[in-house]
């Protein structure tokens, strides 16, 4: 079965939530996504990824894309099985670029010390998260970057939340991590077995 969506004109996330919406509703087949800027086809190719399908991007005109995603049997079992793995996992969110509130000099200092110490725990978090001014921490210039990519390394996944890179103006200066989304960023957290807040 296939199906076509016009998300053109949608923001973020509600064009992932359609597609995720569609995908349900069959068990195998084609949902097409019809979306009108290159952050929504980054984040459908993101969710085709994690839920084991396939994917093809076409460019029809200016500021019009299809993303066809392409769910089988294989898609869904695997799918399955990897949600079922996640539970327990450990996600850590940074909705500041500084720790706590009161001072931001010490705020500033809080918060790379925490990331510091994440490094030296036996049992590293599963998934750290950046948005609003903590998306500041994984672009140029942030005072936490090398502890960052040591995490990277390890295997932690660091996400960073694609609208709040745009709004700071730092889309282009992401340093570690990949760039995501608010559907993703709630999904990790609701998923998670334990979710701590810097």
């Amino acid at each position: 079965m296939d199906l076509t969506i016009d998300a053109l004109g949608d923001k973020c996330p509600v064009p992932v939530v359609k597609a995720k919406k569609a995908l349900g509703t069959i068990d195998e087949g084609t949902v097409e996504m019809l979306v009108d800027n290159e952050t929504s086809v980054h984040n459908l190719e993101s969710l085709a990824k994690s839920l084991k399908c396939a994917v093809a991007v076409e460019e029809q005109a200016k500021d019009k894309f299809s993303v066809r995603i392409t769910k089988d049997e294989n898609s869904v079992s695997a799918a399955a099985s990897e949600a079922s793995s996640n539970a327990g996992t450990r996600v850590v969110v940074f909705p500041s670029e500084v720790m706590g509130q009161g001072n931001d000099e010490l705020g500033a200092t809080l918060v790379k010390a925490f990331v510091f110490s994440l490094t030296q725990q036996d049992n590293l978090p599963d998934t750290l998260l950046f948005y609003n001014g903590g998306a500041h921490l994984t672009c140029e210039g942030s005072p936490v970057l090398d502890d960052l990519k040591k995490l990277a390394e390890a295997g932690v996944e660091i996400l960073t939340c694609g609208t709040c890179l745009k709004f700071y103006g730092l889309s282009d200066k992401v340093q570690v991590g990949d760039v995501t989304n608010m559907y993703v960023i709630v999904e990790k957290q609701m998923e998670a077995g334990v979710v701590v807040r810097c």
